[in-house]
């Protein structure tokens, strides 16, 4: 179900959201919302086996990949076109009436996390947004500097099915352009078009953080996400990392299914007992 332009939105409601009952109704209301952000080129129908996770438990779910055009291209290039998506999908939760429930961000790959950092700036400069209560963010696989050798190979999986020639172009304008504005001349355009990473670095919220990681990860590198964790923990965020060692890039859960699940349930519980964040 797609609304204000998010056509590859999805939104399942928890049960008591869906019937008339007062008393399921009552129960829902307590429930938290689980948006997940999905990486570059994630086909919903993976997104919805992380989603059953949460579903299972009676919590509204909303689910979204960004286009991996504006991921690999438009970020690239310094422009911002996935702000607007990320204000649009903290505006799903008015449109659907949840907005006073705590939400958890479960945030996959780069990819989910650039939208999630643009989210994350809406939630303390837009008005509208300031008053939503999250309760915390699960990292799996993320994030990363900028790593050319594993923006490569990740636009290449994305490619995998596209024409050679089609691909080979792509993958020759997105590896000049990283190399140029994000490498390069990266100590000057970062006063335009600052690198998600570095926005996370320092980012004001202190909501717990969980983070999903592995040394066999060969898109994002494991160091990279530990730093983030130490980085973040250093500003007092309550912060939990968990290296899977064996599991490929976003394959925690595929290898690891029971693991993986009951890290994520154990962790929302935890947010949601206690106060919420904000």
């Amino acid at each position: 179900m797609g609304a204000r332009g998010l056509e590859a939105a999805v939104v399942e409601l928890a049960a008591g959201d869906a019937r008339e009952s007062s008393t399921e109704r009552g129960h829902a209301d307590g429930q938290p919302v689980v948006i997940l952000l999905g990486w570059a080129g994630c086909q919903d129908k993976y997104l919805a086996k992380y989603s059953a996770i949460y579903s299972e438990k009676g919590c509204t779910v909303i689910r979204y990949t960004a286009p991996w055009r504006m991921i690999f291209f438009s970020e690239t290039f310094g422009i911002r076109s996935l702000q607007t998506l990320a204000r649009q999908l903290l505006e799903l939760l008015f449109d659907y009436s949840v907005e006073n429930r705590p939400v958890l961000f479960h945030v996959f790959s780069n990819g989910g996390v650039m939208l999630y950092r643009y989210i994350v700036e809406s939630l303390h400069t837009h008005k509208p947004f300031k008053n939503l209560k999250v309760a915390g963010t699960i990292f799996d696989s993320a994030p990363g500097r900028r790593n050319l050798r594993g923006g490569l190979r990740a636009l290449a999986t994305v490619l995998v099915s596209t024409n050679v020639l089609l691909k080979y172009f792509l993958l020759f304008a997105f590896a000049t352009t990283a190399v140029a504005l994000r490498i390069l001349l990266y100590p000057l355009t970062r006063f335009i078009h600052e690198s998600h990473y570095d926005a996370l670095l320092k980012v004001p919220s202190r909501w717990p953080e969980l983070y999903l990681y592995s040394q066999a990860d060969t898109i994002i590198k494991a160091s990279e996400i530990k730093h983030m964790a130490d980085a973040r923990q250093q500003l007092g965020v309550s912060v939990k990392a968990v290296d899977f060692s064996d599991s490929a890039h976003v394959s925690h859960m595929r290898v690891y299914p029971t693991y993986y699940s009951n890290l994520c349930t154990t962790f929302l519980y935890d947010c949601v007992g206690g106060s919420p964040h904000q």
